[in-house]
């Protein structure tokens, strides 16, 4: 049987973390232990980057008080700002409402589901194995790319690792799939469908830098990803050409809102909390998930500007400063 003593269970994650980092040639990974799956995911943001927290049985809920009402599951963009005009920031201000509030401003589903997170009390079970819906590459770079041979050669190399996934998986995919970013976090994603079923990691490669034509790379991009989806276990790809076959791209395109006024910098504390509301120069304004080992992670999103992207960066960043509510 297995032991949930403290010492016991840090034992695992460190052992469960050091395979992780051994079979993937290097990766970190933080981990989370809690009472429920909501207490492991917020023990596990508040591990990050690197890292392992254990939130004991008795303490979800004082641990979870100071951080913001958004790190509740389903409390999206629109909930927050409904939620703002009642005075609610953090998790603690919803403890302090009764369900009756939050059922009259939320509705019923939302509003108990909220007041139960509130608590802590989470009863959803937790899938260790899920059906695999696609798989994918993404490369976030520290300089912008605009060199387009040097951009072919990492969608390559993307291209290879989400082949030999597939080949694991002993699966085979029919949708190829292209993500771009520039800069100013528009992002650009490219699917093409085949007419048939493939894992060679040439014609992933090929039919992605096709779709990498008449893209801007003047602005360079800061992200680039490979992907596939549509799994059959049967290969189709030798009864024709696959790509001279292939359906036309789907071209989606999301533009980042517009950045709010930059503030005045200010010195970088020497700890980030969680829950804190930072600006940073070239991201924009955003909130501490965690922090530890020389590093903050931040979440760069508003209640207006709706999900944003989660960046990790030094503590003394000279770019990140704390921001006024």
């Amino acid at each position: 049987m297995r032991s949930f003593d403290p010492a016991d269970l840090l034992a695992l994650a460190e052992e469960l973390r050091a395979r992780l980092t051994e079979l993937t040639g290097g990766l970190t990974a933080s981990v989370g232990i809690g009472s429920s799956k909501f207490i492991a995911k917020v023990a596990s943001e508040l591990a990050k980057p690197n890292g392992v927290r254990i939130v004991q049985p008795g303490t979800e809920v004082a641990t979870i008080a100071p951080l913001p009402a958004r790190s509740i599951p389903g409390v999206g963009p629109v909930t927050m700002e409904r939620l703002s005009r009642l005075g609610v920031r953090t998790i603690g201000d919803l403890q302090g409402m009764s369900r009756g509030e939050l059922v009259r401003e939320l509705g019923k589903a939302a509003g108990e589901g909220i007041a139960e997170l509130a608590f802590a009390r989470d009863d959803r079970s937790v899938e260790a194995e899920r059906e695999t819906k696609s798989i994918s590459v993404e490369d976030t770079f520290e300089h912008d790319l605009r060199d387009r041979a040097e951009i072919d050669k990492i969608i390559e190399r993307d291209a290879a690792d989400v082949a030999r996934r597939l080949a694991k998986a002993q699966l085979f995919a029919r949708t190829i799939t292209l993500k771009a970013r520039h800069p100013d976090f528009t992002t650009f994603t490219r699917s093409r469908t085949l007419n048939g079923a493939t894992d060679r990691a040439e014609l992933i490669a090929g039919v992605a830098k096709g779709m990498l034509h008449g893209l801007d790379l003047a602005p360079g991009l800061r992200l680039l990803g490979v992907g596939v989806a549509g799994f059959t276990q049967i290969a189709q790809e030798a009864l024709f050409d696959l790509e001279l076959d292939a359906g036309p791209v789907t071209d989606e395109t999301h533009t980042a809102p517009a950045a709010l006024s930059v503030v005045a910098r200010r010195e970088a504390p020497r700890t980030w909390v969680p829950g804190m509301d930072v600006q940073h120069a070239v991201h924009g304004p955003g909130w501490v998930w965690g922090a530890g080992l020389g590093r903050v992670t931040v979440r760069f999103e508003t209640a207006e500007t709706g999900p944003g992207p989660v960046r990790t960066l030094a503590e003394d960043d000279p770019d990140l400063s704390p921001r006024d509510p």
